[in-house]
């Protein structure tokens, strides 16, 4: 008989569905954005200032950025649990992409609403 230590339950629950709800959040903005650059093809600076200029655009950018962030979480996460067996290692890789994905994220900050 195999006795099975169950640990960390739902949490692979909450992983797929991050994985998941940001994906939908990544493909309708792209879709989006695609659209909005083959219909107004905005190729001087002025004109990008003034696409990302309404807060509108402004949340709806920044939550595509913190979509791809928490997606690129889950990946990173779930290929070091897979393939970094030392918990040393792993937990070190986690905490660099862990900083790495918060940097991205202030920055993406900084240039929507900061520059």
């Amino acid at each position: 008989m195999v006795n099975r230590l169950v640990v960390g339950a739902g949490y692979g629950l909450l992983g797929w569905l991050v994985q998941r709800i940001s994906a939908v959040v990544l493909v309708i903005y792209t879709l989006f954005m695609t659209i909005l650059l083959l219909s107004h093809r905005p190729l001087e600076f002025a004109d990008w200032k003034a696409l990302f200029t309404p807060l509108a655009m402004r949340l709806f950018s920044f939550l595509f950025f913190l979509s791809l962030l928490l997606h690129a979480w889950v990946g990173v996460r779930n290929i070091l649990m897979d393939y970094v067996h030392p918990a040393g290692w792993r937990l070190t890789l986690e905490v660099a992409a862990i900083l790495a994905l918060t940097v991205y994220g202030a920055w993406s900050m900084y240039i929507l609403w900061g520059g």
